[in-house]
């Protein structure tokens, strides 16, 4: 028991060494469904959300509870199966299918998130001969998924072409070259450079793969992501994916590619394997959510207006950002404190937020990390812009207004 003591003493005060720093992230309860107003669980009146990945503000789209609802009637609860022994039905293909015709890809594999399609992916296909050639921002599910890979391992500066290509130099020689990036760096807003970096890889003889999580369903023609936006489709040779964001919100992942490279994915990707099938009515909720996806461009006009319209406001009170155009909108604060401060008093104004520190972040760069709806309207914006006046200044965040 001494032992176990020792071990509890270590976390405790690893824990209020945090605490100290303002680094302990602390979890709200909503008391409603996820939607551009909610309610959080003690806090009496509803406030803003601005920082949902409810790109689409499908989340609680009565479409797509009618298609999950049917399918929980005509599909039940759950598979209580992997995909291969009994947890295959016909929707799970029917969506993989959908998947692929939507990305113009050959096919595509289902995860039970984008977390296990990335940390699946890399130890399948790659081995002691071949190299990994990262950006230095990828998502931390990128990052574990090499981790697991025995290919040899290189990175390259954020969205860098001549980093890349001196990375790619040194990966020389390898079987096979994978580069890898996120097509949009979710803490940053920023969207990767894909025809810079497809070129070089080119050069190299590297295939390349795109994490589109934070793009695909609102970016590009038809939604299609970042590929689509930059018009390298065809030269972006794997494609991973959630459907836990722009997609309905709820979970899911995805890889999309070459027919070859899914169907060796099946049997040797262990997320796949080891995993229970996702539930049937997500993938009949997600079916429908590709549809409004595809073909709405009313919704992907109205988020690019209200990002436009955030982005103006908060530049024009003096606030310093992240990105450009894309809806993920970072306030860049610095500081832990400070940044947890702001979030506490925009709270107090009835604006939803979190602040992201380290370890999420660098130390030292600090933020509010917003997100824009399709669904919020341009009075949501304006009364975000206002309580952001009020709490930047209640908070430091901001000089005091002049009198």
């Amino acid at each position: 028991m001494a032992a176990v003591e020792t071990v509890l003493a270590h976390f405790r005060a690893e824990l209020d060494q945090l605490q100290a720093q303002s680094l302990v992230r602390h979890e709200r309860a909503l008391d409603t469904p996820q939607g551009i107003w909610v309610g959080v669980k003690g806090g009496g009146d509803r406030v803003l959300n601005l920082c949902a990945n409810n790109y689409l503000g499908l989340a609680n789209d009565p479409r797509l509870l009618a298609a999950a609802r049917e399918a929980l009637d005509r599909h039940g609860f759950g598979m209580a199966s992997v995909r291969f022994i009994c947890g295959t039905n016909a929707v799970h293909r029917q969506l993989e299918q959908r998947v692929s015709r939507y990305l113009r890809t050959e096919d595509a594999i289902l995860f039970p998130s984008c977390f296990d399609a990335n940390a699946g992916l890399f130890e399948a296909l790659l081995g002691e001969e071949d190299a990994i050639v990262s950006d230095s921002l990828n998502h931390a599910s990128i990052i574990d998924g090499i981790r697991l890979s025995k290919a040899r391992r290189y990175r390259y500066a954020n969205n860098d072409p001549a980093s890349l290509d001196m990375a790619l130099e040194q990966a020389a020689g390898a079987r096979t070259i994978l580069v890898v990036t996120d097509g949009v760096f979710s803490m940053d807003g920023i969207v990767a450079n894909l025809p810079a970096l497809c070129t070089v890889a080119e050069k190299h003889g590297a295939l390349v793969m795109v994490d589109d999580s934070h793009a695909v369903g609102f970016v590009g023609e038809g939604g299609r992501g970042t590929p689509a936006l930059h018009g390298v489709e065809g030269r972006v040779h794997l494609l991973t994916g959630t459907f836990g964001k722009a997609l309905g919100g709820a979970s899911g992942g995805y890889v999309s590619g070459a027919k070859e490279l899914v169907a060796w994915l099946r049997q040797r990707a262990r997320p796949y394997l080891f995993s229970n099938a996702l539930m049937p009515a997500i993938c009949a909720a997600t079916l429908v959510a590709l549809d409004i996806a595809e073909s709405d461009e009313a919704l992907r006009g109205n988020l690019a207006a209200r990002t436009r319209q955030l982005r103006q406001g908060l530049v024009a009170l003096g606030f310093r950002l992240s990105g450009v155009d894309h809806p993920i909108v970072p306030v860049m604060i610095g500081d832990a404190a400070r940044a947890a401060a702001l979030a506490s008093a925009l709270g107090e104004c009835g604006v939803f937020v979190t602040a992201f520190s380290y370890p999420v972040v660098p130390r030292d760069q600090a933020r509010i990390r917003l997100q824009v709806s399709a669904a919020h309207s341009s009075d949501d914006i304006a009364f975000a812009l206002d309580a952001f006046a009020e709490a930047g200044r209640a908070s430091g965040a901001l000089p005091p207004a002049r009198r």
